[in-house]
């Protein structure tokens, strides 16, 4: 797989932290050339500190046409990664229209513009691309107090399905994962509560909540000529939360 990944372009969203940081860093190792955007610029610029052959790109997702002016300067890319996202739990009864447009905003729309650009650049150039959206399992499997969230997720999905219909005729596979909890600096501390975190944990068949890495190797086979006849899924990394 690591040969497959030499001298390839690939764009990770939400790359400075978390599961994108460690998407990045997995790419790297591989040999591919990597660019990962966030709007955390101290992060990135650690990140460019630590890994100077890492490309950096800063944009708030949410601005719809300062993003597709910066995605455009970067230039052709052989897989994207969209895994920038935003998550402000609220029950049903309370989700406020301010956190609903800012969860829809980076979680759906962010996808579709930066898709649209990426995409069109392959199938421009002759680039059998991929592409892997990050979902969830609230996508298929209804959690308390994260209406917004569950219904972007939701929205994730079935983009991921029409984009590798439309995309497919071009070579370029689109497909998803959908994690359970997994253990970032941000869920180690929303999940550090003993009893709360058991609550969930008696769902999960392997009794534990997923780490970054696990999560990483999914995005990085999907990407990869080792999925090369697996398009539109969505692959749970869940510990078997959804087969419950």
């Amino acid at each position: 797989m690591d040969k497959y990944f030499e001298g390839k372009r690939i764009l990770v969203t939400g790359g400075c932290q978390g599961i994108g940081k460690g998407t990045v860093l997995e790419l790297w190792r591989f040999g591919a050339k990597v660019v990962a955007l966030s709007q955390q610029a101290d992060n990135l610029e650690t990140l460019k500190r630590e890994y100077p052959s890492v490309e950096i790109a800063c944009v708030d997702l949410r601005d719809w046409n300062k993003t597709r002016q910066v995605v455009d300067s970067l230039g052709n890319f052989d897989g994207l990664v969209n895994c920038a996202g935003f998550i402000n739990n609220e029950p049903f009864i309370e989700c406020s229209p301010e956190a609903f447009d800012d969860t829809m905003n980076v979680n759906v729309k962010a996808i579709l513009n930066v898709s649209q650009i990426v995409a069109k650049k392959m199938i421009e150039n002759g680039i059998k691309g991929s592409i892997v959206n990050i979902s969830s399992q609230v996508s298929k499997a209804a959690i308390k107090d994260h209406l917004a969230y569950a219904a972007s997720k939701g929205a994730v999905d079935s983009m991921t399905r029409i984009m590798a219909l439309e995309l497919g005729p071009h070579g370029i596979r689109v497909n998803a994962i959908n994690p359970t909890v997994i253990m970032t600096e941000l869920g180690r501390r929303a999940w550090a509560d003993p009893v709360k975190a058991q609550a969930f944990l008696s769902k999960i068949p392997l009794g534990r909540f997923g780490e970054v890495q696990e999560a990483v190797n999914a995005i990085v086979f999907l990407l990869s000529d080792k999925a090369s006849m697996i398009n539109g899924v969505q692959l749970p990394v869940d510990g078997g939360f959804l087969a419950t």
